[in-house]
């Protein structure tokens, strides 16, 4: 007995059904021979009855006929271009307003989006503020003067303990505050969600800018600056500071 044929055609399997029917074979017939020729399923019998029908009614054409409906091309080369145009252009716009500007079945702009593009939505990192070039460049500068003179002004040796123990810190060091001024928002106006934006798993890391303070506030204050004989000294309930020396 040949071994079941493993390579097939749903074309080649209806031609085979039209000859066997046209002999006057029975549909469970057929449906056996199917099973015992072909390696994998190659027809259920529900398929083959139906077949055996329409040769019965006069058709001729193995070919399926045309469907009424939308054709399935909405994951086309030319909407994933489209879709990934429009992200391009607004990284927070949503998969309902992609369907309804391009036309597109909800279900396909999400396959494209995430299957075919490889997007995900996150909402970015939410920083204090963004410092410019000239804030970084006044940063570098401020580093190097500072490391300057922590190499001038070396280490000295202190006790520490009662069992006179000796460690060396840097002079500098010890009376040195860096910081910023900082505004903390109590309340805003974009949620998390709102500010979720599409990008890719490779894509860098997208940064928030603080907004201007609105409503209620809270605030810090701290400088960059050195003191000389006292130490640094801060009053909470007067929010006052005493910088002594100021960089």
């Amino acid at each position: 007995m040949a071994p079941p044929i493993a390579v097939w055609s749903k074309l080649e399997i209806r031609a085979v059904v039209r000859f066997l029917f046209a002999k006057g074979t029975k549909c469970s017939v057929i449906y056996r021979k199917i099973v015992e020729n072909y390696d994998e399923p190659a027809m259920s019998m529900t398929q083959v009855y139906q077949w055996c029908s329409w040769f019965k009614d006069g058709r001729t054409s193995l070919q399926d006929e045309a469907r009424s409906g939308r054709p399935n091309t909405a994951n086309n080369d030319w909407n994933t271009a489209r879709v990934d145009e429009l992200i391009k252009v607004d990284r927070r716009v949503k998969l309902k307003e992609i369907s309804l500007k391009l036309d597109l079945p909800k279900t396909n702009v999400h396959e494209i989006v995430h299957d075919k593009l490889g997007y995900r939505k996150v909402p970015p990192r939410w920083v204090p503020k963004m410092l410019s070039d000239e804030h970084k460049r006044q940063r570098v500068e401020i580093s190097k003067i500072l490391l300057h003179r922590c190499q001038q002004e070396g280490d000295e040796t202190v006790d520490v303990g009662p069992g006179g123990d000796h460690r060396a810190r840097n002079k500098l060091l010890e009376h040195l505050i860096i910081g910023d001024e900082t505004w903390l928002l109590l309340s805003t106006t974009e949620t998390k969600h709102d500010s979720m934006i599409w990008k890719h798993s490779s894509s860098p890391v997208t940064k928030k800018v603080q907004s201007p303070a609105i409503g209620n506030k809270s605030d810090c204050h701290r400088v960059l600056g050195l003191t000389r004989n006292d130490p640094f000294r801060y009053f909470a309930k007067r929010r006052e500071c005493q910088y002594l020396s100021i960089l």
